[in-house]
């Protein structure tokens, strides 16, 4: 398998910023708001969180405050859960700062990458792991919804829009523990690498390998098909460590701000 198509650290970097903030299925009432600078989706149907998000903002150091307050203040109007990103080639350089004054929460997160070459042994026995179908979507969206403390409903009809998507990039993967449903996770296929999200193990199977089998999963996806590289924005409190002890390399640093 070649990895001659990101030989250097910018173009790796590249990789793990940029596509991700293209990991994203609208939805019939999404709105994409593009921009020299700035990348935002607006979805009222997702309440909960999901497709509301600034992916990408660099900003006039003088405008930044009136665009926060109004970015800030259409969530607000429109009662959604959101999160703000800002990567590494966010602007202006006190971003962070400006947006902690306004009382969002900041949680940091791990930009990491590795080869699908070498994936992780699968687990054995009392764990598996499969790709979601028309048949399991639901029981998917319903361990999905309860890893998360979402709302079921409007997850399983953007679950059953991704099966449904053609010539779709999105593939969803069910782990069970001696058969219940036990985790979840996702990817998005780009052309050098795959984006790995979403990735949730319900509380009473952590422990179990279910995250490290998920992983396992998603890498091969992506080896089976010679995409060379996957990423992940990872939690630095929560799944990064598990994705180092699995060979990711760790890129950049930065916070994500949510208002929950």
């Amino acid at each position: 398998m070649s990895t001659g198509a990101l030989e250097t650290g910018s173009e790796r970097l590249r990789e793990v910023l940029e596509a991700p903030r293209w990991a994203f299925l609208p939805l019939p009432d999404t709105q994409v708001i593009e921009r020299p600078g700035w990348l935002q989706l607006v979805t009222p149907s997702l309440r909960q969180g999901g497709l509301n998000e600034v992916a990408f903002s660099a900003l006039d150091e003088k405008e930044a405050d009136t665009v926060i307050d109004e970015t800030l203040e259409l969530y607000r109007r429109l009662g959604l859960r959101f999160r703000w990103n800002v990567g590494p080639d966010s602007r202006p350089a006190d971003l962070a700062e400006r947006l902690a004054r306004r009382g969002l929460r900041q949680t940091e997160v791990q930009g990491m990458i590795r080869g699908t070459a070498a994936v992780p042994v699968d687990a054995e026995g009392d764990v598996t792991v499969e790709e979601v179908g028309e048949h399991t979507v639901e029981e998917f969206s319903r361990t999905m919804a309860e890893g998360w403390e979402m709302d079921p409903a409007p997850i399983a009809a953007y679950n059953r829009t991704v099966l449904a998507w053609p010539d779709r990039r999105h593939h969803l993967f069910l782990a069970r523990y001696r058969g219940a449903p036990a985790g979840t996770a996702g990817l998005v296929a780009f052309e050098r690498s795959v984006y790995l999200l979403g990735g949730v193990v319900l509380p009473a199977f952590r422990g179990c390998g279910l995250y490290r089998a998920l992983a396992a999963a998603r890498l091969r996806y992506a080896a089976e098909r010679d995409i060379p590289f996957a990423t992940s924005h990872a939690r630095a409190s929560t799944s990064a460590p598990l994705l180092e002890r699995l060979g990711f390399e760790t890129l950049c640093r930065f916070p994500v701000f949510s208002n929950d």
